[in-house]
């Protein structure tokens, strides 16, 4: 017979999260939380192999928040107790909104600050001169704001978060990450959030992790139907672009952006509308050689652009098909 799931109100919460959690509407943890969630109470080091969808960010986030809470019971004294290294500043912006929903009843006693974005370092010291409990950043900015002295980590940080390990890698943050580490003290917790277990992964644990409990939670590699959200907007033709940019324009779509289009010719049309809105976006498709397709996915990860406008392949068969028997024609 299987066991019962471990509930929230099960793992020793702060009522203060725990009415959180039931104001987000978590009747049950997921797989990921009810592992992760009382090894990490426990003060141990974590690797997690968990796809996006999974409830990772809480996984963390709570302990976190927990561990926090726990500590200011005894330690009154105002500082940066955890650190959250993201690849990208969308990721950076989606932690920080869960860790403002998770303190909703706390929020006096657990300040968090993202400096993920795109916004000047000098711009940005006076949040971290207020010292926030929880910082939340891109390994190359929370480097600069270390080696600026904006951010002081060697004596107050007691627990480390490095979600989609396995990006940071991808997005070039390798040389960032290892020097980062030179300004951490010895001794802290650290949590390992990756959807692969790829070599630098592993490299990283060995860096970064003690002991570690090592989760493998089996899942399906994408999000079921109920986790998905779809919408349809009915339209004129001519609208179409201007809705997109209404979209965009509004931040009702945002973060890295997938477009597709019927024809070619369409994607770069769609590329210079934007681009007359200061909107980048990059036009990929099979027409084009291997490298540069290569150099835009690279320049797509790294943030250059947030948007990729991709043409359908069956669009492009059908349009070399008929440009094809035009020319047959005009023989």
């Amino acid at each position: 017979m299987a066991a019962e799931m471990l509930q929230f109100h099960e793992m020793g919460l702060d009522d203060r999260l725990l009415k959180a959690v039931a104001d987000l509407g978590w009747s049950q943890p997921t797989l990921i939380q009810e592992k992760a969630i009382p090894l990490a109470l426990e003060g141990k080091d974590i690797l997690a192999r968990a796809r996006t969808g999974s409830g990772k960010t809480a996984a963390y986030a709570i302990p976190v928040i927990q561990r926090i809470l726990a500590s200011k019971q005894c330690v009154r004294e105002q500082d940066v107790r955890a650190l959250v290294l993201v690849p990208t500043k969308e990721l950076g912006q989606q932690v920080q909104i869960m860790m403002r929903q998770l303190t909703s009843y706390c929020s006096r006693d657990v300040r968090v600050a993202d400096i993920s974005g795109k916004a000047d370092v000098s711009t940005q010291r006076p949040i971290l001169m207020e010292k926030p409990d929880v910082v939340v950043g891109t390994p190359s900015r929370v480097l600069a704001h270390l080696n600026a002295q904006n951010l002081v980590l060697h004596s107050s940080l007691e627990m480390m978060v490095v979600d989609e390990a396995d990006l940071l890698f991808s997005f070039g943050f390798e040389a960032d990450l290892k020097n980062l580490l030179c300004h951490l003290p010895k001794i802290y917790q650290s949590f390992l959030m990756s959807a692969t277990f790829s070599e630098e992964v592993q490299a990283l644990k060995e860096l970064l992790l003690h002991n570690p409990v090592i989760l493998k939670l089996q899942g399906s590699q994408l999000p079921d139907s109920s986790q998905l959200q779809q919408y349809t907007i009915k339209c004129e033709e001519e609208d179409k672009f201007l809705l997109i940019y209404t979209l965009l324009k509004l931040q009702l779509v945002r973060g890295k952006t997938l477009m597709f289009v019927g024809a070619m010719d369409r994607s770069y049309r769609l590329k210079l509308f934007l681009e007359q809105f200061g909107i980048p976006a990059c036009v990929l498709n099979s027409e084009l050689p291997i490298q540069s397709r290569c150099h835009i996915i690279t320049q797509f990860n790294q943030g250059f652009y947030d948007i990729i406008i991709a043409t359908d392949e069956q669009s492009l068969a059908s349009s070399q098909t008929t440009s094809g028997k035009k020319k047959k024609k005009s023989k």
